[in-house]
């Protein structure tokens, strides 16, 4: 589904226009991404949980030379499904 669905799909299920479900879904969006950003933990339930998660430095290969390189630690965002969302 593309964006362009989404908001599609939005605008029919809520009964609003396309703009509205677009300004909707960037709100979102931008919101969701503002608080990941700050660390924060974002619960929807019925839906999942977005949340922020340090991986630890670590050697690596190259896979073309077979050189080993250092891979520097960093932030990765995380997503877990709620059971409701897996059934």
């Amino acid at each position: 589904m593309t964006k362009t669905e989404l908001i599609a799909a939005i605008a029919e299920g809520a009964n609003i226009s396309k703009a509205a479900a677009k300004l909707a879904l960037d709100t979102t969006t931008e919101t969701i991404a503002a608080a990941i950003k700050k660390g924060d933990k974002i619960s929807l339930v019925g839906f999942g949980t977005f949340s922020v998660a340090e991986r630890a430095a670590r050697t690596g290969v190259n896979p073309a030379t077979g050189a080993k390189i250092e891979i520097a630690a960093k932030k990765v965002v995380k997503f877990k499904a709620s059971a409701g969302l897996i059934d």
